[in-house]
């Protein structure tokens, strides 16, 4: 039996990169999933339905829009109403935007702060309840080096990530009393479909091959020059819901390849 034999878990974001990844390691230990996130049909599909061919658990897709606070209730009442629980929430979905402070837009500000921010609030506020009543939870936050340092030209990134952590830890508080703990992962820069797919634009921006890109621009921050990986991510992930991490709570956990240590 795994770790989350019987248990349920709720991944946003999670059709594609980190996101998936946590999904496929909660299965691997036995829980069902209730996937999030956005893509093709038949994209979500494939994923969904090798999550339960090869793990041999349940895992249904919400479609819940991560700006829409009665949507996101709705997720987490589906994962109650069919799989009778909701025992591990990871608030994983995220958006990215580029800009000077003085010349980002509104509507960017906005959609970044409601997607990686106050989505895991409405998430938490709909999951706590039905984790009380059992006396048992966890919740995951994915937040990112950008939560403990800036860059610049990420001013909304920067301020839902810091403001991930404070989230994390406010909650973690509230909650130590109830055997639910909560905690913040900070990835440095993971290598998914989506950072490879910048890589040949940058090479032409740039005027530089492949390996420079890689090594002088993505893997710039971070000292072990490394991509870290989505199943590392997934790993720790799974390691905070097992019984050696019940004292681990209001942390913010980084997995970066050094990158905060300078």
């Amino acid at each position: 039996m795994g770790i989350l034999t019987g248990k349920t878990a709720v991944v946003t974001g999670s059709t594609s990169g980190i996101g998936l990844a946590y999904a496929r390691a909660f299965a691997g230990a036995g829980a069902n999933i209730v996937l999030n996130g956005m893509g093709a049909a038949a994209d979500i599909e494939k994923e969904r339905s090798a999550i339960e061919t090869d793990f041999g658990v349940k895992a249904v897709h919400s479609p819940a829009d991560m700006t829409r606070p009665a949507e996101i209730a709705g997720m987490i009442a589906l994962g109650e109403s069919t799989f009778g629980s909701v025992d591990v929430l990871v608030n994983n979905a995220g958006i990215q935007f580029v800009s000077p402070v003085e010349d980002f837009p509104i509507e960017k500000w906005d959609a970044i702060i409601a997607i990686n921010l106050s989505s895991a609030f409405h998430g938490i506020r709909a999951a706590v309840p039905g984790m009380k009543k059992r006396g048992w939870g966890r919740i995951i936050n994915t937040a990112s080096a950008h939560s403990l340092v800036a860059s610049p030209f990420k001013s909304a990134y920067v301020s839902a990530k810091h403001g991930i952590a404070g989230l994390t830890k406010t909650v973690a508080l509230e909650l130590a009393t109830h055997k639910i703990t909560c905690n913040c992962i900070s990835p440095g820069y993971v290598w998914t479909p989506l950072v490879e797919k910048q890589i040949p634009d940058t090479m032409k921006a740039r005027n530089l091959t492949k390996e420079q890109v890689i090594r002088d621009v993505l893997l710039q921050a971070q000292p072990t020059k490394e991509f870290v990986t989505s199943e590392q991510v997934a790993a720790l992930a799974l390691f905070l819901c097992g019984d050696d991490a019940a004292q681990i709570t209001g942390t913010n956990l980084s997995i970066d390849g050094g990158w905060t240590a300078g």
